[in-house]
């Protein structure tokens, strides 16, 4: 089993349209966009996993064209930094930040 990342996409696009593009390499496991947590828009990439094939899927769809943009598909790479999100730089989400 493999995690890909799939960047450069359409922001209409579907997670059944990726499951469907995808399971010509080999069984879809999920297909997840990633949304924005405020407006529930997509953030303009995906990620897949696939139970075998997910080399031939980078072979076969990194810079394929797919509503009208060249799609970037590689192995996904864990989370640098182990941090869920939160907020940058210690300043909460209000604009002020603690110092005691």
């Amino acid at each position: 089993m493999k995690k890909l990342y799939v960047g450069n996409l359409p922001f209409n696009a579907t997670a059944d349209e990726l499951r469907e593009m995808f399971s010509a390499f080999g069984r879809v496991l999920s297909a997840t966009i990633c949304t924005d947590r405020d407006t529930g828009n997509s953030r303009g990439f995906a990620f897949v996993e696939l139970a075998e094939g997910a080399d031939e899927a980078v072979q076969g769809l990194n810079q394929a064209q797919f509503g009208g943009r060249s799609l970037t598909v590689n192995e996904a790479k864990p989370r640098e930094g182990g941090s869920s999100g939160g907020s940058r730089s210690g300043a909460s989400r209000n604009g002020y930040s603690r110092s005691y």
